[in-house]
């Protein structure tokens, strides 16, 4: 027979669990975000932190994410992905090419002339994540977006229009592949990241870089160089990125705190990403001509296509060489991109 006690006590257990349910949620919780540009660039303004406002907003203010850009964390750009597996910051934004060879798969939309539009590549790098690279290259990582940047283009202190004008440059590269298609041109690449570019061009280690417009005004590109080649069609090139939390961070968060992020995470923010940052790429190039600067557009890219194609064989053969299909992710990649709606 039970007892008054038993069922008081019985009573009194499913209270508390309860409240420790309520409590979990009730616990306020704090996330650093770390990353390479200055707070005002476009990314951090236009994308971080509106992702950043709306999973405090959905989270009823029990999540807080304090943002600390310009690497004031400490470390530098090539860092930051190890950064977030080692919990030196709970989620960082960053270049993927930052770190050559660790990430191969998504390599298939930097090669040249593969992106025409940010969105479909940005929707297709994240099916192609979640299929491909979730338990396999990122598996010490929590992913929360996947995306590219709008057309890579050039930047440099004397007109380019033909790949030969590059032979002898100093170009600063963003990835591996960038830097191998600049070779192929005959110009000598220089790796760096974002943020060490104006220096570089101001002290003539440079003669120019690679990156889309949207970045050059947080840079001051337009000041330091006054000319600018871009491309009708696809894109020169893209650059990957991915906003990732430490993994054991995120497993931490309560049921309700991992609805949260999860619902600002995956496909519809990485084509939010991407289309972004390629929507701010107009206000750049107006800023640019009203500098007074010097616009190339190139038209007939033939000469490009044909110049630096040769990097798809030898991608495709280096994938062989780790064990993946470069040639179906490039296939895939076209497909999903010509899909998107």
């Amino acid at each position: 027979m039970i007892n008054r006690r038993t069922i008081l006590s019985a009573l009194g257990g499913v209270a508390f669990a309860a409240m420790a349910t309520s409590a979990s949620f009730a616990e306020e919780v704090t996330l650093k975000l770390h990353q390479f540009l200055p707070a005002q660039a476009n990314v951090p303004k236009l994308v971080l932190d509106v992702w950043a406002d709306n999973v405090e907003k959905d989270s009823g203010g029990k999540i807080k994410i304090d943002r600390f850009p310009s690497m004031q964390l400490g470390g530098k750009p090539p860092e930051l992905m190890d950064q977030a597996i080692d919990g030196v910051a709970d989620i960082v934004w960053t270049v993927v090419g930052y770190t050559p060879g660790r990430f191969p798969s998504t390599e298939v939309f930097e090669l040249p002339f593969m992106v025409s539009d940010a969105r479909a590549a940005s929707s297709a790098y994240w099916q192609m994540f979640e299929k491909h690279m979730k338990d396999t290259e990122f598996k010490d990582v929590h992913i929360l977006g996947t995306w590219v940047h709008g057309p890579g283009m050039i930047h440099t202190n004397k007109p380019v229009e033909k790949p030969g004008d590059l032979k002898g440059m100093k170009m600063r590269g963003g990835s591996r592949l960038v830097n191998e298609l600049l070779k192929l041109t005959g110009a000598t690449p220089v790796g760096m990241p974002v943020p060490a570019i104006p220096e570089a061009l101001s002290k003539g280690v440079l003669d120019g870089t690679t990156i889309p417009w949207e970045v050059t005004g947080a840079l001051k590109i337009p000041e330091l160089v006054d000319n600018h080649t871009e491309f009708e069609g696809n894109a020169l090139y893209t650059l990957t990125f991915v906003l990732a939390m430490n993994k054991d961070k995120y497993n931490s968060l309560s049921d309700e705190m991992k609805a949260v992020v999860d619902k600002n995470s995956g496909l519809e923010f990485s084509i939010f990403a991407g289309g972004t940052q390629a929507d701010s790429d107009g206000p750049a190039r107006e800023a640019a001509l009203d500098n007074g600067n010097n616009v190339i557009t190139v038209s007939d890219t033939a000469d490009w296509q044909a110049t630096v194609g040769p990097i798809y064989d030898t991608w495709v053969a280096e994938m062989k060489e780790k064990g993946i299909d470069g040639q179906a992710l490039i296939d895939e990649a076209r497909e999903l991109m010509a899909a998107y709606k």
